[in-house]
């Protein structure tokens, strides 16, 4: 008779959704925050005109050379990087050494 009596005081949750949710179609264009301080406000159309152009570029396949102002290369794959920066087996004392935290072992 125990179990019968928890069934009718099934769970009810505090708390309560109101309707369903919904995803707008496509998203709402892009503004600066409403409390943004005035003068980002103002810039924030050439933000996104440089945020756009970044991105168009950072889709466009890139060459494995440096760009000009960066100060490494990028590898998209590790094969294109110099041979000593592949993986590669570890010996035992760095097994250790990792395994020791770092600390010295002298």
């Amino acid at each position: 008779m125990l179990p019968s009596l928890r069934l009718a005081n099934a769970h009810k949750p505090l708390i309560r959704f109101l309707g369903r949710r919904q995803w707008p179609a496509k998203p709402e264009e892009q503004h600066p925050h409403p409390f943004a301080p005035p003068e980002l406000k103002q810039q924030f159309s050439d933000f996104l005109k440089k945020f756009e152009s970044s991105s168009s570029k950072a889709a466009a396949p890139s060459s494995s050379s440096s760009k000009s102002g960066a100060k490494g290369t990028v590898y998209e794959d590790f094969w294109q990087a110099p041979p000593r920066l592949w993986k590669r087996e570890l010996q035992d004392w760095e097994i250790e050494l990792v395994q020791s935290g770092g600390a010295s072992l002298h």
